[in-house]
């Protein structure tokens, strides 16, 4: 657990449901009062449920929920018990004598890694929505994270564990932004103050890892893609309450967070999706007044995700015959 997550952010919770046996597993990131959202999908090969919805100009400029699963496209059923949850409350968008929820989800691709016939579905979703609180946030090899690889320019035989970070910081114009990331990406991690490989396909001869761009660029036997086996997706939140387009230039400018420590990013082989969320009700910080607050909110919004994205793979534990980072320093 770390002391810095999104759930510093009022009005965040964060639940998981981990199957560390399959592994696979779901996280919920939920905001029960209905927060401003967006989402911004990059990459060759996305999964994601609702994102449509969250552009602006549509109806619907809120959600109740976000769902980040492992399972491929099967762990889009997971949506199904969040909403129930959510739906039992009586919280949702309110359509006369009934409430519909807003479940926006992503979903990464876990299947390579313990039993491919498990996946998280709507019981799933809905324990990880029992288990949501603003408290204390669970990383590494855990939720959403629970099956997740990096570095796989080499193939899946010198990959490295990835999983689930998350990080805040307060904004110096007041108000604060956290950001939660499930890494499961085809590049390597590099952390990008010091330039340093932290997580890379191994060396075959002998410890440590190759730089994951030279593992492109610099050998045309890297090992075959396997398109769609990756994706990196997460929620940027803050307590500043955001117009939708406002939102949206948060998940856009999110992305540069991966981009700072994903080496490479965003390839025809990832889905990476990022969300945006505003819980912020009118009862805390103002809204951005300037071009200033803006940029301060898209330059805090970068640095979080990065660092969860560090945190992610320094957290995780080896899974199924894939090794963490840490596992690999004590080696």
């Amino acid at each position: 657990m770390t002391p810095s997550a999104i759930t510093d952010v009022q009005g965040i919770e964060v639940g998981h449901y981990t199957d560390a046996e399959a592994a696979t597993g779901c996280t919920v990131v939920m905001c029960r009062g209905g927060g401003v959202a967006a989402a911004d999908v990059r990459g060759g090969a996305p999964g994601s449920r609702e994102t449509d919805l969250l552009r602006p100009g549509n109806l619907v400029d809120r959600a109740h929920a976000v769902l980040l699963a492992g399972g491929s496209a099967y762990g889009l059923e997971a949506a199904g018990g969040v909403m129930r949850y959510l739906e039992e409350r009586g919280i949702g968008f309110r359509m006369g004598s009934h409430v519909v929820p807003i479940v926006p989800a992503a979903i990464l691709y876990d299947l390579n890694l313990g039993d491919p016939s498990v996946r998280p579905g709507p019981q799933e979703g809905y324990r990880a929505c029992l288990d949501c609180s603003g408290g204390p946030v669970d990383e590494g090899s855990v939720g959403a994270g629970t099956g997740a690889t990096v570095a796989k320019l080499h193939g899946t035989s010198r990959a490295v564990k990835g999983g689930l970070g998350t990080a805040s910081m307060r904004l110096p114009g007041g108000g604060v932004v956290g950001a939660l990331v499930a890494v499961n990406a085809y590049g390597g991690v590099v952390d990008h103050a010091s330039g340093r490989v932290v997580a890379g396909p191994r060396r075959d001869d002998g410890p440590g890892f190759h730089h994951p761009v030279d593992a492109v660029l610099g050998s045309p036997a890297s090992g075959a893609v396997n398109a769609g086996g990756n994706t990196t997706i997460g929620v940027v939140a803050t307590d500043l309450p955001l117009t939708v387009e406002q939102a949206q230039y948060v998940a856009r400018v999110s992305h540069d967070g991966l981009a700072l420590t994903i080496r490479p990013c965003h390839t025809m082989a990832d889905g990476d999706a990022m969300f945006a969320l505003s819980s912020g009700d009118g009862t805390g910080p103002g809204p951005p007044s300037s071009a200033r607050d803006m940029i301060e909110l898209g330059a805090g919004a970068v640095e979080v995700v990065a660092a969860s994205v560090l945190r992610s793979v320094r957290a995780a534990s080896g899974l199924g015959g894939v090794p963490s980072v840490g596992e690999l320093a004590r080696a």
